[in-house]
């Protein structure tokens, strides 16, 4: 009897986090919406990965169906090949709240041809952003697909490509710095122009005889708690991305953080002095 009521109760915790915490879909739709310009999103291999299109008529944008408080959000992304400047591919998690909005961006900026291409971050906590920093990628991320990923807990929020962490964000909150942890968010993707800044501060404009500009999107990955959903989910301490492991840089990544900083990154808000006289205070958390 006492090791059937031991398995009923390992049977009842696992289905418990399984429907918990929600996990890898299979296809687009099954997690996705489009959002934006129908016509400009094609499904691939069946739905489990899609194009999206920006022409002279339209971009396009998905969306998630659901919002998430805490996870893990990650696509591989196969960027727009050649000439790509003024174009602008994002990935990101917003709260869809007008006036205290938190959302975590990468927005990838096209490019010309033979020059880097560049991604940049921004963050929003409560309503505040202006937290830009880019990086220029140390690959081609038009010649095949990449992973990005955002981590984000109760201790910090981290960007990843590929297994590169390229931003870190701590929980600072005990020093009035704040903290995206109330609002879900959505996770979304949009390809547009944006020719007016994007490439070089809006020098390089769009070159639309290279149209239709595509990029490529597959193994759409979210790991958190959904909302609506359990009440407990988000504050449940045995969430894996809350373990551990990931509250902070493990040796190997701080490592390739620092090479990113010192070797790719281009702009940083925390060291713009024009903008900033007096530094950020979360500039000085380190990581």
């Amino acid at each position: 009897m006492a090791l059937r009521n031991a398995f009923l109760f390992l049977f009842s915790y696992i289905l418990t986090a399984f429907l918990s915490v929600s996990g890898r879909p299979a296809t687009f739709l099954e997690d996705f919406r489009v959002t934006w310009s129908d016509s400009h999103i094609r499904q691939i291999d069946g739905g489990r990965a899609i194009q999206l299109v920006l022409d002279q008529n339209s971009g396009c944008g998905f969306a998630s169906k659901r919002q998430y408080l805490f996870g893990r959000v990650s696509m591989k992304i196969k960027l727009i090949t050649g000439d790509s400047a003024g174009t602008v591919t994002a990935f990101y998690m917003n709260s869809d709240t007008d006036t205290v909005r938190d959302e975590l961006d990468f927005e990838f900026l096209g490019n010309r041809s033979g020059q880097p291409y560049t991604v940049q971050t921004n963050i929003y906590a409560h309503g505040k952003g202006d937290r830009e920093q880019r990086v220029n990628l140390w690959f081609d991320p038009a010649a095949d697909f990449h992973t990005y990923t955002i981590m984000w807990n109760h201790r910090q929020i981290v960007f990843y490509v590929d297994e590169v962490p390229i931003r870190v964000y701590k929980n600072n909150e005990a020093r009035n710095i704040p903290y995206p942890k109330l609002q879900p968010m959505g996770v979304y993707s949009t390809l547009w122009e944006a020719d007016d800044w994007a490439t070089r501060g809006g020098l390089e404009k769009i070159d639309w005889s290279k149209a239709p500009f595509l990029a490529y999107y597959k193994d759409f990955d979210i790991e958190g708690c959904p909302v609506p959903g359990p009440a407990d989910c988000a504050s449940n301490p045995r969430n894996w991305w809350e373990g551990t492991a990931y509250q902070s840089l493990n040796a190997m990544e701080a490592r390739r953080y620092r090479w990113v900083r010192m070797n790719h990154m281009i702009y940083d808000y925390c060291t713009d002095k024009s903008r900033y006289p007096v530094t950020p205070p979360e500039c000085m958390a380190g990581i």
